[in-house]
């Protein structure tokens, strides 16, 4: 299968400081990769140069086979999603939050689809509540619909459950299980626990000190 996603000697430097270095993997379309490492590895920071939010120093990264520097950034941040470990919501209600995106480009809003998303995550009749009332786990919901709602062909999740208590967190797994098969999304996520990775990932890439040191199945990377 070809790769949706490929990076290619990815690297990223900060003054003399190699935060990630010659990072090569693909990820095939409508699969799932884990990251996984120690903390201060380069987990976050590689997931960030995937979409541009950090631009790569050496290297790159190609999206069907295009190298993403050739898309333009607004159109390649709508193609390649981002849901950050805390999810920053702006002041307003859910569906304000959900529907960000359009909003911010001037288009229409359908505002049926947004009503029709939130009860896909379990959040039917939250549209007109305040973002402030919410949960730590309804947000982190939130943030993932948000995402969704601009069609990205892939999602990219750093520590989606981090901050979330057993239960909740078992609620975003099966949300996100359900999810990347229904709307076909690839999916790269940054996680720090490996029984996760193992459940959610069909690859695992596992990196230390900003390199690549495994990029495998769950069980051989991570048993």
């Amino acid at each position: 299968m070809e790769p949706k996603l490929e990076t290619e000697a990815l690297s990223y430097s900060v003054g003399n400081e190699a935060i990630i270095e010659d990072i090569s993997f693909a990820v095939p379309e409508q699969s799932v990769v884990a990251i996984i490492g120690p903390s201060g590895a380069g987990k976050s920071s590689l997931l960030r140069l995937l979409n541009r939010l950090d631009e790569p120093t050496g290297g790159t990264v190609y999206l069907d086979g295009v190298d993403y520097r050739e898309i333009e950034p607004q159109r390649l941040r709508r193609r390649v999603g981002y849901v950050p470990q805390e999810a920053t919501l702006r002041s307003g209600t859910v569906t304000e939050n959900v529907t960000t995106g359009p909003r911010l480009r001037g288009e229409s809003i359908d505002r049926d689809r947004a009503s029709k998303l939130l009860s896909r995550v379990d959040l039917a009749g939250y549209g007109d509540r305040a973002i402030e009332a919410l949960s730590g786990g309804e947000r982190q919901r939130v943030a993932i619909a948000r995402s969704v709602f601009n069609c990205p062909e892939v999602l990219l999740l750093d520590e989606p459950t981090a901050s979330l208590d057993a239960n909740v967190e078992q609620q975003v797994e099966a949300l996100l299980m359900d999810l990347i098969p229904e709307f076909d999304l690839t999916c790269c996520l940054v996680t720090h626990d490996h029984s996760q990775a193992q459940r959610l990932a069909d690859r695992v890439a596992r990196i230390e000190g900003g390199r690549l040191r495994q990029f495998d199945t769950p069980s051989a990377v991570i048993e």
